[in-house]
């Protein structure tokens, strides 16, 4: 949660305070995330952290041409469960790492953690950092807006509350990849 607390702190100083923003980054960081990762703690369940790349996507990845062997850079190393590293696979960037069959073949080798019907929920919740990154990086870019949508779809999901936006399908780029 601080991970996220400071980039959307990042945001705000390259992009300026959005009101409406910050009350749904609140509402997900007291109410939404305390539920959805909580579930991976729950039951008997717990996460043992992985060290994760953080910015794994294909343009953090190359051939070496002499050897053959994959090349990974670029890393934004941390210990997090090592779903995290999916987040940016989901972020409009992301071409061929966020198809379908992409997933499903990874996802043969690295099973989803329990509750696996939420994996979708958590791997939305791990692509608002990747855009919040991005929109600080890039004053004015859409990435705030992603993240903004997709914080909305897991509050109205996960802990519904009053707030003047609502999820907008129209911008979710999940539901038009195939």
């Amino acid at each position: 949660m601080r991970q996220l607390q400071d980039v959307i702190g990042f945001d705000n100083e390259t992009n300026g305070p959005w009101p409406n923003f910050q009350i749904a980054a609140d509402h997900l960081i007291e109410a939404v995330i305390p539920r959805l990762l909580g579930a991976l703690q729950s039951n008997g369940r717990s996460i043992t952290p992985a060290l994760v790349h953080g910015d794994l996507w294909e343009h953090n990845v190359g051939i070496d041409l002499k050897s053959g062997n994959i090349v990974i850079f670029d890393p934004g190393c941390t210990y997090a469960h090592n779903e995290m590293e999916f987040g940016t696979w989901r972020c409009c960037w992301a071409y061929h790492f966020s198809s379908p069959s992409y997933l499903q073949m990874y996802q043969r080798h690295i099973e989803p953690s329990e509750p696996v019907d939420e994996w979708d929920d958590r791997n939305r919740l791990y692509s608002i950092y990747p855009y919040l990154v991005d929109s600080a990086g890039h004053q004015g870019s859409d990435s705030r807006k992603m993240a903004y949508n997709e914080m909305l779809y897991l509050c109205e999901r996960y802990a519904p509350f009053h707030c003047p936006h609502k999820y907008d399908p129209q911008r979710d780029l999940s539901l038009r990849k195939t």
